[in-house]
């Protein structure tokens, strides 16, 4: 049975958008194929001067065949000194939500999560995932994506989407990094879930095609079973 529903963005991001004059919305697709790519997340933030070492690190894995990566900056080294100004209290509830499913008893930075679990390992990654039988397919159409899912059977199923921009560099001049020139890619600026569902998903969800800068978003999608474990992902990326 086919659902849709409008998702509206929950980011602060957004308020910095009117300032600069985005281009206009190309349209295009994306769909995932026949196995699971590796999705790599990494809860971050630029006031843990432990994490800078895993920011360079996932910025390597900007175009790795068969790699999508996200960065999460959570909210809550904020009163430590310096506030990342791209953290937000969502990112850090995420963290703490997934750590209690794994049984991990406290947040902590720098976290790497692949394929739905925690994974001390990195910069080593596991071998590609099976073949999936779970289509997936996002379709951009102006500051809007479609996203459509079939899974074969009927367990449920859960989403998540974020839109990514690249090539932030932060000066850094207080806290544990004082002094400290940052870069970042693959930073989640709006993010959002679906409800679970069985069978198909069809949403229209609401996110600019342009963030900060004129930065075009990517945008990723990523399907989970019911016990946390990644079993499909795509990413759509335009202009």
């Amino acid at each position: 049975m086919n659902r849709r529903r409008t998702l509206v963005v929950g980011s602060a991001a957004l308020s910095l958008l009117g300032a600069v004059q985005a281009p206009r919305a190309q349209a295009c697709s994306a769909e995932s194929g026949a196995t699971v790519p590796t999705v790599v997340e990494l809860y971050t933030s630029e006031g843990c001067s432990s994490c800078p070492q895993a920011d360079r690190w996932l910025s390597t894995l900007k175009g790795a065949p068969g790699v999508i990566a996200a960065a999460f900056h959570v909210d809550y080294w904020d009163g430590l000194g310096w506030k990342d100004r791209f953290a937000n209290p969502r990112y850090s509830q995420r963290q703490a939500r997934l750590q209690a499913a794994d049984g991990v008893r406290s947040p902590y930075t720098p976290q790497v999560r692949v394929d739905g679990r925690d994974w001390r390992r990195w910069p080593q990654l596991p071998a590609a995932a099976a073949r999936s039988t779970v289509r997936l397919a996002l379709e951009r159409a102006g500051d809007g994506v479609l996203v459509e899912a079939q899974a074969p059977t009927g367990a449920p199923l859960t989403l998540w989407w974020a839109a990514l921009e690249d090539g932030h560099v932060s000066d850094v001049r207080a806290g544990e990094n004082g002094g400290v020139r940052l870069h970042h890619d693959h930073v989640v600026r709006h993010y959002g879930l679906a409800a679970p569902w069985r069978g198909a998903l069809r949403e229209r969800i609401a996110v600019p095609a342009y963030g900060e800068g004129g930065r075009p978003l990517r945008v990723i999608a990523v399907v989970n079973d019911a016990g946390g474990a990644v079993v499909q992902a795509v990413q759509l990326r335009c202009g």
